[in-house]
């Protein structure tokens, strides 16, 4: 398990490409049969991936942790991108097709990953957090997920967005999880942007064609950078940071938070005009 540590908005304002990928970028999460994790001191999240192909994936426990088990201390949040499959929790079965999400809660002590087909293998994006308490194991489906049309075309920002776990769906500690698809011929994505001192964000780009990819946009509002993103690249957003990002085609992304705010609307807007 990967470990990164925080930077500070000045530190960051003077890093130049390879150091912004260094310190936020998280490159090819998903590699066939592994699991794939970082731990990022932003509200001690653990992003990651898990694509089963040929054989199941066990969520491992690490040392870093400190813990007995992975889940010990910790809830995660899993979303299935791919093929569908199932994800095993202390003996109970979860079926996840494409869009379908999981919560797993603290003390849950026993999870393994398994796709149905291995020429069309599951793919599960995951976000760990610190939990305090224990809430139930759920599983929520693409079409619970409430989805709302938002954006127009003639702004490139016509999208569908699902919300999973959140203060008034699946319930939990602290994670707040989603993912937003953007429709054809659509490019942007949280725009005007926002940012939110109270809580990080992470996020997990999928659906991305091979020969394309996001520019996504971060730093402060009046010292913004970019990071080229390609399919199943996550990016790690510190909370006094904005998180956008415009295609060269349509995508889709997976959009996580931890902090201390379960509100999905908890930002704070940035007018396109005030950006530099």
């Amino acid at each position: 398990m990967e470990i990164r540590f925080q930077n500070s908005p000045k530190e960051t304002s003077t890093m130049n490409t390879q150091q912004l990928r260094d310190n936020f970028h998280v490159p090819g999460l998903m590699k066939d049969d592994q699991l794939q994790l970082v731990y990022s001191h932003y509200d001690r999240v653990i992003l990651g991936g898990a694509k089963p192909v040929n054989s199941h994936i066990t969520l491992a426990n690490h040392p870093e942790l400190r813990a007995e088990y992975f889940l010990e201390r910790r809830e995660i949040g899993i979303i299935n991108v791919g093929g569908d499959g199932t994800v095993t929790a202390d003996g109970t079965i979860f079926p996840l097709s494409k869009l379908d999400a999981l919560y797993l809660g603290k003390g849950t002590k026993d999870v393994t990953f398994k796709s149905n087909d291995p020429k069309s293998p599951a793919v599960y994006f995951l976000l760990s957090a610190p939990a305090h308490q224990t809430y139930e194991n759920r599983k929520l489906s693409k079409e619970e997920a409430s989805p709302v049309t938002l954006g127009d075309q003639s702004t490139a920002n016509k999208r569908t967005i699902y919300k999973y776990i959140h203060l008034d769906g699946l319930k939990s500690c602290q994670l707040v999880m989603g993912l937003t698809v953007l429709n054809e011929g659509s490019i942007w994505n949280t725009m005007p942007a926002h940012t939110h001192t109270r809580r990080m964000e992470a996020y997990f780009y999928f659906d991305v064609q091979e020969q394309h990819r996001v520019f996504h946009f971060m730093g402060e509002p009046t010292e913004t950078r970019h990071l080229l993103m390609a399919n199943h690249d996550a990016v790690i957003s510190p909370p006094w940071s904005i998180h956008s990002g415009a295609g060269t085609a349509s995508y889709s992304f997976i959009w996580g938070m931890a902090g201390e705010n379960l509100v999905f609307t908890d930002m704070d807007a940035v007018a396109i005009s005030e950006i530099r």
